[in-house]
């Protein structure tokens, strides 16, 4: 990274050069080439074959069944090794440097390698609605989405789905794919599966759900989540930086965090914007979301069985302006 005074800066990455305005925060492409169209053949295809070699003794997350997914058997995420999609659509309802004036490419997969007990999904990600489809199936879903002028491809838990993303993006490449890809997560993240996938995302949206091991063991089954997703977002981070924009808003390259604000500050919000500030970059385009409400078994789990107050959601906000985040989503 070259700084040319205080106010201007050219970031080079993957061979892209981009001039930022870092005090608006607001960043504007000199030229852009999504990072998978930079990577030689020889280069995705030992990628998925690394992805696919993973598979035959599950290490893809952090929770390392240790089961051969390509001879049917099924972990913590019960999914094998054929892409499992819920559904997919042109979305509005993303963020908008996501979503532009076309919408968000989204592809919504089956299961998680969370157990999150109020999951706003959970007829997806704990049921098992979708349905199993051929890499060739999948690529074509990306193709139709940038054939409606979706400004992205966006991978909606894609953690537990890795290697089957790789083998289809390869098919989707030949068919003129040249959109960015956003990897939509949850922020359970194995560094090792991330640095996987360097040089193949363009934006990283994960999500930083809790600063506290307790609360991660008690909503999601993860007691280990504070320390996975700040290593996870430390390498997300190394790879693709903060969030670029193009002239008119749309996203183009970086790291976009979401934290969704839990009652009576469930969540350790006031920590989570501290390490993205202090670890990560005061830059970091972050989304402090208050849409919470009780859904799945969290009105058995007081108190995740109420909505935010309007004054608990204003305190986080206060709290990541405390901490020094210049880039809040405006919602």
């Amino acid at each position: 990274m070259l700084y040319i005074n205080k106010e201007l800066y050219i970031q080079v990455c993957y061979g892209r050069a981009y001039l930022n305005i870092t005090k608006t925060g607001m960043k504007s492409r000199r030229f852009f080439k999504p990072s998978y169209l930079n990577l030689s053949p020889k280069a995705l295809k030992h990628k998925i074959h690394a992805a696919e070699e993973i598979l035959r003794h599950c290490t893809l997350c952090p929770r390392k069944c240790n089961i051969d997914r390509t001879r049917g058997e099924r972990g913590f995420c019960r999914t094998g090794n054929k892409p499992f999609v819920s559904s997919w659509n042109a979305h509005f309802g993303e963020e908008a440097p996501l979503v532009g004036s076309h919408g968000s490419g989204t592809i919504f997969f089956t299961h998680c390698n969370l157990g999150c007990l109020f999951c706003q999904n959970w007829t997806i990600s704990h049921g098992d609605e979708g349905h199993e489809m051929s890499f060739e199936s999948l690529a074509d879903i990306m193709i139709t989405l940038q054939s409606y002028g979706c400004h992205n491809i966006n991978f909606v838990t894609p953690t537990h789905q890795v290697p089957v993303i790789l083998a289809s993006l390869e098919i989707a490449i030949d068919k003129g794919l040249k959109i960015p890809l956003v990897y939509n997560c949850g922020g359970y993240e194995s560094v090792d599966t991330i640095r996987l996938l360097d040089g193949v995302i363009d934006i990283y949206m994960p999500d930083f759900k809790y600063s506290s091991p307790d609360a991660a063991r008690r909503y999601s089954k993860a007691e280990d989540y504070p320390a996975v997703a700040k290593a996870a977002i430390k390498e997300m981070h190394r790879q693709v930086g903060d969030l670029i924009m193009d002239n008119k808003g749309v996203a183009q390259m970086g790291l976009l965090v979401r934290h969704l604000v839990l009652p009576e500050g469930l969540a350790g919000t006031t920590e989570i914007v501290r390490f993205l500030a202090d670890e990560i970059s005061v830059n970091t385009y972050t989304n402090i979301m208050a849409q919470y409400y009780p859904c799945y078994k969290a009105q058995d789990h007081p108190p995740l069985d109420r909505r935010l107050t309007t004054e608990e959601y204003k305190d986080a906000i206060k709290a990541a302006k405390n901490a020094g985040l210049r880039r809040l989503d405006r919602g």
